[in-house]
């Protein structure tokens, strides 16, 4: 890689050199661009890393001009950083709107699909909060930073059970259709065919699988369904 054994000492040197110089371009920053990376301090962290990359990668690379684009880019970074807190305009222009991904208990096909979330990743984020059953949620919302904020409907949350010193069973609800595709393992869990789970729909005024973008099943036999095309349930617009 290198073409002679006395350009590794000026390798070395310049590790030694750099680092610290990132380290306090990054305190300069601010830990919000470590903390929650938004788009722009993403892009910002990523040239950083292309600059200090092509420095250590290439002997020849002059080490002030790589010092100089670091503190530029960090100046850079500050500069709109600023411009965001001054100008909610820009700072929606820059950066990723929030999403409401689940309302009353049903996951939103088109807001998904739009962001590019799968069902999977977003039960995991809701197992990541503490919740297993969509229908305990009231609003979950993918914020601009990627993470999922959830808002549990009132009877899920305020006081609870331990308060009351009142003991309760858990409840884990396990997806048994995905995208119009019944899970014939789960149904064979629960002892339930797809007879049992097309009456269901057809309780529910579902006369066709292929509506059902997502269906869980709890141990009292309890079928929550979402629709692809979800037409009654208001949203609430979020905004920065």
């Amino acid at each position: 890689m290198f073409e002679t054994a006395n350009e590794i000492p000026l390798i070395l040197g310049r590790v030694v050199t750099i680092l610290p110089l990132l380290l306090l371009v990054t305190i300069f920053m601010g830990k919000r661009a470590i903390g929650e990376l938004p788009i722009f301090d993403f892009l910002v962290i990523l040239t950083l890393g292309s600059v200090v990359g092509a420095e250590l990668a290439n002997p020849e690379v002059h080490q002030l001009p790589t010092a100089a684009a670091i503190i530029l880019i960090a100046l850079l970074q500050r500069l709109v950083a600023k411009w965001k807190l001054s100008s909610r305009l820009f700072g929606r222009y820059i950066t990723f709107e929030p999403t409401v991904v689940v309302q009353n208990g049903k996951l939103l096909n088109q807001n998904m699909k739009k962001i590019g979330y799968s069902i999977d990743n977003i039960l995991q984020m809701l197992r990541e909060k503490d919740v297993f059953d969509l229908l305990d949620v009231e609003t979950a919302i993918i914020e601009s930073s990627g993470s999922l904020s959830v808002l549990k409907k009132p009877q899920k949350s305020g006081i609870t059970a331990e308060d009351l010193q009142i003991v309760k069973s858990s409840s884990l609800a396990i997806p048994v259709i995905l995208e119009g595709t019944i899970s014939e393992e789960v149904l064979e869990q629960f002892n339930l065919n797809e007879e049992w789970i097309d009456e269901q729909l057809r309780s529910q005024g579902i006369s066709d699988r292929s509506y059902v973008f997502f269906a869980s099943l709890n141990k009292d036999h309890q079928l929550h369904i979402s629709l692809k095309n979800e037409e009654n349930l208001i949203i609430p617009k979020i905004k920065h």
